[in-house]
């Protein structure tokens, strides 16, 4: 007798999505207990390497995109014309693509589709007979309204056609930090889905031999990193231990600076967010990702702008109720000086509220009970 199926769509743009639906599919993990009674397909282009390391139950993954993202230089850059054509081309074939899916998603008895949040996912599940939720914090069409007017120009059935997509789901699970869902049904709102470190402090930072007698910035870009910053030009490393992962090493590293290749951390037997909690401040641009972790790990941040982002704006609105945090200009940021703000931010009063951040156990008890009943 075949298992049903939950396949996850996930937008292949930086390690965010990913990373809060390793831990949705984890919980679901948990939730099953006694037997894997439940497979799960993961639909993507994020690196294999983050869910092969992450995950806690087997998967299959059927790699390839299913979205289009924002196309950036780095961290800090984005580029609005090849956004628009890259959209333009991806969802000019959609009913094409849709058709494939929603094969494949026969062909694997899926049961119910996960959307974060490619509206490709939709479509395909559409087509398939197959109920969609809508799980993220953010709808494209919404960060694209950023861009209107090029989208307009050059690409203007590109909202309509995500906008379309997103209609025919059967519900929205909207994470907080949010914009868009307006097309998606049924919407109700979910605590955050976070990343919680698994081990203590002091076991990170002497595993991984980081100096503990300083207080610990941790550079954190994500996928894209950002372009020729130079560490030696810090003017914190005195006073303070600056972390830098997932970077090659220069031949010369500063005094107070410490690179862990990526590898490294997890072969450790830990994972990203137990670095993360393991230091004083993060250094980086708001996504949604670091924000959560952050706030679950009760982790200060230091931030900065990343280009025109709608979801930017979100974030530097709320973050001050629900973690410490403090802005540094891009020059500043990539000159290296962060003294004065790292500084102030060990300073810093708790934040005002602490929210929840189980969002991704109440995700999936609803997915195990829809899939079984």
């Amino acid at each position: 007798m075949p298992v049903p199926a939950v396949c996850f769509y996930i937008s292949g743009h930086g390690f965010g999505h990913a990373s809060r639906q390793i831990e949705v599919i984890n919980a679901v993990s948990r939730g099953q207990l006694r037997s894997r009674d439940i497979d799960i397909i993961i639909r993507t282009s994020a690196p294999a390497w983050l869910f092969q390391r992450t995950a806690d139950q087997p998967f299959t993954l059927l790699a390839g995109p299913c979205d289009t993202g924002i196309v950036q230089f780095d961290s800090l850059r984005l580029d609005e014309r090849p956004t628009v054509d890259e959209a333009a081309a991806f969802y000019g074939t959609m009913p094409a693509r849709a058709a494939a899916e929603a094969r494949i998603l026969r062909e694997r008895d899926v049961r119910l589709v996960i959307c974060d949040a490619p509206p490709l996912a939709c479509a395909a599940a559409a087509a398939a007979g197959v109920p969609s939720i809508v799980l993220s914090n953010f709808t494209w069409d919404w960060i694209y309204e950023g861009y209107a007017s090029t989208f307009a120009a050059r690409a203007p059935q590109v909202l309509p056609a995500i906008r379309d997509a997103y209609a025919s789901a059967a519900a929205g699970w909207r994470l907080p930090l949010h914009g868009g869902f307006a097309t998606v049904p049924h919407v109700v709102d979910l605590p955050y889905v976070a990343r919680h470190a698994r081990h203590s402090r002091q076991d990170v930072l002497e595993r991984l031999r980081i100096d503990a007698d300083r207080p610990l910035a941790l550079f954190s870009f994500g996928g894209y990193g950002v372009r020729d910053f130079d560490p030696a030009s810090l003017d914190c490393l005195e006073r303070w231990t600056v972390v830098f992962t997932g970077r090659d090493r220069p031949a010369t590293v500063p005094s107070g600076v410490v690179f862990i290749d990526e590898a490294r951390i997890y072969d450790a037997g830990f994972r990203y967010e137990d670095l993360a909690a393991a230091v004083d401040v993060v250094v980086t641009k708001p996504g949604y990702g670091i924000v959560s972790e952050c706030i679950a790990n009760d982790t200060a941040m230091l931030y900065t702008s990343r280009g025109r982002f709608v979801e930017y704006d979100v974030m530097v609105r709320e973050m001050p109720n629900v973690l410490r945090c403090r802005f540094l200009e891009q020059d500043s940021l990539l000159a290296g000086r962060w003294l004065e703000t790292l500084d102030a931010l060990l300073d810093s009063p708790p934040a005002p509220r602490r929210p929840e951040t189980n969002g991704a156990e109440i995700a999936a008890a609803e997915i195990l009970r829809r899939v079984r009943d």
